[in-house]
């Protein structure tokens, strides 16, 4: 709702829209065969379209979801790109997203290898890329605290995290008891699934709807 007006308010929303929505629609677009620049201009393209129409009322007939709108009207935009069949690209000049900070691993690993549908794949990336920005806010807290290295390991305590230390092997590096360990370890898991519930109450029309939403993040994560 911040995003509709003309206010730096609205700019500074709809901006955050856009960083993190960028790489899941990108990753649909490739996902379609387009490739890579085509891929980045049909996403600045989308965007720059979004930006410009502020339709994000609309958000309510797709149940009050950011991420279903989203996947509906690029869905809608692709399918005119086609038709239209226009040989020059848009998106160009200056964009709503800087691609080029996009390091080349980052964009190696949106190439579309998987085989999973383009909706999954499309749904992958907004729940990882939710997940990742829950993290970052995380680790500001902390280092703002101070608490840069408890931070770091308490993350790889997470569940699936790869080489995760065990406890006894965290609460020696951290110099802690692991009873201290397992009560930050508590602390730090209500915290970030307080901020995932945020994050995803900031892309529902309704209240209400949270807690759907919240289920569908988490079972897409699982699959």
């Amino acid at each position: 709702m911040e995003a509709q007006s003309e206010s730096p308010v609205a700019q500074e929303a709809l901006d955050k829209l856009c960083r993190i929505y960028w790489r899941p629609v990108y990753s649909f677009v490739r996902r379609q065969g387009a490739e890579a620049d085509e891929a980045e201009d049909l996403t600045q393209s989308f965007f720059a379209l979004l930006l410009e129409r502020r339709d994000l009322n609309a958000v309510r007939k797709e149940k009050g979801r950011l991420r279903s709108y989203l996947l509906t009207s690029l869905k809608h935009f692709l399918a005119n790109q086609r038709r239209r069949a226009r040989t020059a690209k848009r998106g160009k000049g200056e964009g709503p997203i800087p691609i080029e900070a996009l390091s080349s691993v980052e964009r190696d690993e949106m190439e579309p290898a998987d085989p999973r549908s383009a909706d999954l794949l499309y749904e992958r990336r907004w729940a990882a890329t939710l997940m990742d920005h829950v993290l970052e806010r995380l680790m500001g807290e902390y280092c703002t605290a101070g608490n840069a290295a408890l931070f770091d390991l308490l993350k790889q305590l997470l569940p699936n995290e790869p080489g995760a230390p065990s406890r006894a092997e965290a609460a020696t590096r951290l110099r802690m008891t692991e009873n201290a360990l397992r009560q930050a370890l508590f602390r730090f898991r209500h915290r970030y699934q307080t901020l995932v519930r945020e994050e995803i109450a900031f892309t529902v029309a309704q209240p209400s709807d949270i807690e759907d939403e919240l289920r569908h993040f988490i079972s897409v994560l699982r699959t």
